[in-house]
C-alpha cells in the first residue's frame, strides 16, 4: 500500500516525499479544468523552487477512452520522466498510475487490459504520487486503471499499479462543483456499500467500509449544498479514502458491472452511472444480503431496532434513493434520455463483466441484468424472484 497523508493541508508532504523519490524531471498529469483554476500552480511552485523540473499534460478526458492512455504513455515514454503526480479526479490519476508503470514496460495500453490483454506488467515503473481533488473514486489507493472502450469499459489492474505516495487533502476539493461533488460522493458511497455485501468482505474491510457509509451520507448533501464547507468536505475526504480502502480489498460487484456498459455506450459520468444504478441493484439482490443492508440502514443515521431484518433491507434501498435524489442526480435511465431498445446491449455488455460480477452476493445472469437495468428504466425497484 502507499505512503498516505490524509487531512486538511496535508498537500504540504509533496515536497519532502518527491525528494524522498529522488525526482528530477517530474510528469503532472491533471485536467484542463484545474489548469484553468489555478490548481496546478499549487503542485508546480513548490517543486519548481527545488530546481527541479515539471511538464503539465492536461490532455484528460472524463472516462478516458483507450487512445487517450496511449497518447499519455507514448509521451511518458518519450520524455524520461522519473516521477508522474496525478491530480485531479479518477480519469486523472488512473492515467497517471498507467504512465508510471507503463513508460518502462514494452507494447501497447491495449496489451495489458483485463478482458483482451495478452501481456502482464512485470514492474512497478517509475514512482508515482496521487493527489485526488474529488472525494469519490478512491483511485489513490487501489491498483486499477479504467479505459472507456467503444461500448463498455475495461480496465488494467495489477498491484504495480499502486502509487507510491497518496496525499488526501480535502481543502483541495472545495471548488469542485455541486454536480461533480454529488457524483463522486455517490461513486464513493457506492464503493463502500458494495464492498460491504461482497463475496469477499471480512471484518476489517467491513469496518472501513461502514464508517466510510456514516462519514458520506452524513455529509453529501451538506457538500453539495455548501462547498465551502469545511466539515463536510474532510469528511467527504476520508470517507472517499476509507471505500477506497474496503473496496481495494473486498471489490465491488453489480452496480459497477451494469455502470460500465452504461458509461461506454452513452458517456454517462461513472459516477452518475453508479448513482442511478445503486437502488435497483441493492433492490434486486436485497434477499442475498438482508442483514448486511440492515447495517448499511443504520450506519445512513437511521435507527432500525424496531424492524425486522427485512423490514429494514427495504427501507435501505428506498433511502439510497431518496439520497440520490437528494443530491439532484436522476433516479430512473429515462432521465439521462436512455432508450428502452438499449437495455438488450446494455444487458449484452454488462453480463461480459465477469471478474466484477463474482463478487455479488447473488449470482446476476443475462436475465437478471436485463430486469435491473429495465426496473432502472421504468425507476421502480424489482427483486429477484424466487421459485
Amino acid at each position: 500500500m502507499p505512503i498516505s497523508y490524509t487531512g486538511w493541508d496535508s498537500l504540504e508532504h509533496l515536497v519532502s516525499e518527491a525528494e524522498r523519490l529522488k525526482a528530477s524531471n517530474i510528469l503532472i498529469v491533471t485536467d484542463p479544468f484545474l489548469e484553468d483554476l489555478g490548481m496546478t500552480k499549487k503542485i508546480v511552485e513548490p517543486l519548481e523552487a527545488q530546481g527541479w523540473t515539471t511538464s503539465v499534460y492536461t490532455e484528460v478526458v472524463p472516462e478516458p477512452p483507450l487512445a487517450v492512455g496511449e497518447k499519455l504513455v507514448a509521451f511518458t515514454r518519450e520524455n524520461k520522466f522519473d516521477l508522474v503526480i496525478g491530480l485531479g479526479g479518477g480519469s486523472a490519476l488512473d492515467l497517471a498510475k498507467l504512465a508510471g508503470v507503463l513508460a518502462t514496460h514494452e507494447g501497447n495500453v491495449a496489451d495489458y487490459l483485463n478482458l483482451t490483454g495478452n501481456r502482464t506488467l512485470t514492474h512497478k515503473g517509475i514512482p508515482k504520487i496521487l493527489i485526488p481533488t474529488t472525494s469519490g473514486t478512491g483511485s489513490e489507493v487501489t491498483n486499477i486503471s479504467v479505459l472507456s472502450l467503444e461500448s463498455t469499459k475495461d480496465v488494467v489492474t495489477h498491484d504495480y499499479l499502486l502509487p507510491d505516495v497518496a496525499i488526501v487533502d480535502p481543502a483541495l476539493t472545495t471548488s469542485l462543483p455541486p454536480k461533480v461533488t454529488a457524483a463522486t460522493g455517490i461513486d464513493a458511497l457506492t464503493h463502500a456499500i458494495e464492498a460491504y455485501v461482497s463475496n469477499n468482505a471480512n471484518p476489517v474491510t467491513d469496518g472501513l467500509a461502514l464508517q466510510a457509509i456514516r462519514l458520506i451520507s452524513g455529509s453529501i448533501r451538506t457538500a453539495v449544498a455548501d462547498g465551502e464547507n469545511k466539515e463536510a468536505r474532510t469528511n467527504m475526504s476520508y470517507g472517499s479514502y476509507l471505500a477506497g480502502l474496503s473496496f481495494f480489498n473486498a471489490g465491488v460487484a453489480g452496480v459497477h458491472a451494469l455502470a460500465y456498459p452504461l458509461g461506454g455506450q452513452f458517456h454517462i459520468s461513472h459516477g452518475e452511472s453508479n448513482a442511478v444504478l445503486l437502488p435497483y441493484v441493492m433492490g434486486y439482490i436485497r434477499q442475498s444480503c438482508e442483514k448486511r443492508m440492515k447495517d448499511i440502514l443504520e450506519a445512513m443515521g437511521f435507527n432500525s431496532t424496531q424492524l425486522s431484518q427485512e423490514e429494514a433491507s427495504y427501507k435501505c434501498v428506498e433511502e439510497l434513493k431518496n439520497l440520490v435524489a437528494d443530491v439532484n442526480i436522476p433516479v430512473s435511465l429515462k432521465g439521462f434520455d436512455i432508450p428502452e431498445e438499449a437495455l438488450d446491449s446494455l444487458a449484452d455488455d454488462g453480463v461480459k463483466q465477469k471478474r466484477i460480477l463474482g463478487r455479488s452476493p447473488m449470482p446476476l445472469l443475462r436475465d437478471d441484468i436485463f430486469a435491473i437495468y429495465h426496473a432502472a428504466y421504468l425507476g421502480k425497484v424489482v427483486e429477484k424472484e424466487t421459485v
